[in-house]
């Protein structure tokens, strides 16, 4: 959780949307997809150890799901295991900082109307439902 907190205060920072745990039309489900200001989609996968990454090898797949793909991860992992090919958060569980910057691949038109249409509507449901647990409508000044 600390790795994810951090990477979130950073990604809203810069100003993107975040989701965490959103299930993907492949069946897997990202750790946090954003979406940027300018529209772009980035997928981040959290690793908290090298048996976590070294065990996991989904990853690639989510390559299909968004504009560029990530890894964050804490102080204590070896940054020098994650793929060159991917973007690179550290984060300490109080904000991150990146260090790699990821390339960009972007997604088919088709998936990202899908994909935006799927991450806007559990957006909506996840108001909705904090709304309902808070037991008062969530406004701007709220986020």
């Amino acid at each position: 959780m600390m790795v994810r907190r951090g990477t979130q205060i950073l990604l809203h920072e810069m100003r993107h949307a975040v989701l965490p745990e959103l299930p993907l039309a492949s069946g897997r489900r990202a750790d946090l997809i954003t979406l940027s200001e300018k529209g772009e989609v980035w997928i981040i996968e959290i690793k908290t150890s090298i048996e976590d990454f070294r065990v996991d090898r989904k990853w690639p797949e989510y390559r299909l799901h968004c504009d560029r793909l990530f890894f964050a991860t804490h102080q204590d992992v070896p940054l020098d295991i994650f793929p060159e090919e991917c973007g690179l958060f550290l984060s300490d569980g109080y904000g991150a900082h990146m260090i790699r910057e990821a390339p960009e691949h972007r997604m088919a038109p088709a998936t990202r109307k899908s994909l935006t249409l799927n991450f806007s509507r559990a957006a909506a449901q996840r108001l909705m439902m904090a709304e309902w647990a808070n037991g008062k409508p969530l406004t701007v000044d709220d986020v």
